[in-house]
């Protein structure tokens, strides 16, 4: 495992920022988010598994997918599912991903009273290692706000650790 800290900053009270460099090639990095059998070793929160995972990775191609908690010292949380959709706006490979992420239901219905997030992942080559920046626009400060205090922040540093691992073994 790297020391590869997340970097974290705001921008115009909505916009939240993450970077991180990742001990492996772009197009591999980059591949890591377009496979439904590599996102299923890493996605999600430490504690957390992917055992629903559809992908259509195309611009207008949707990616629904849950997240369940299968850690049991995660006590209230134990056994509890989060439902999520990605509908991808852009792709240019292996340099930048573009979508918007919705909080759903099984079905897919968007969940209305939960913020979306219109995210921007971009890959950079840097000799072998690849730059990630992950640049999430929320519709206001408060958005933002709800989801820093679910503990957004965490589950991606963690997140960010399981990619880090699984990379490891490739």
């Amino acid at each position: 495992m790297s020391n590869n800290e997340i970097i974290s900053r705001v921008e115009n009270d909505r916009i939240l920022v993450l970077e991180r460099i990742f001990d492996a090639p772009r197009d591999l990095v980059f591949n890591m988010f377009k496979e439904p059998e590599h996102l299923k070793h890493w996605w999600g929160p430490n504690g957390w598994e992917l055992p629903v995972c559809h992908i259509d990775f195309q611009p207008g191609g949707v990616w629904h997918f849950c997240m369940k908690c299968t850690d049991r010292n995660q006590g209230e949380y134990y056994g509890m599912e989060s439902w999520g959709k990605v509908i991808y706006k852009d792709i240019i490979e292996p340099e930048t991903i573009i979508y918007t992420d919705y909080f759903s239901d099984a079905e897919g219905n968007i969940d209305e009273n939960m913020p979306s997030t219109e995210i921007t992942l971009e890959f950079i080559e840097l000799d072998g290692k690849t730059k990630l920046i992950n640049r999430a626009e929320y519709a206001s400060a408060e958005a933002l706000k709800s989801v820093m205090d679910m503990g957004m922040l965490q589950g991606i540093t963690e997140t960010w650790d399981r990619l880090e691992n699984y990379l490891d073994g490739k």
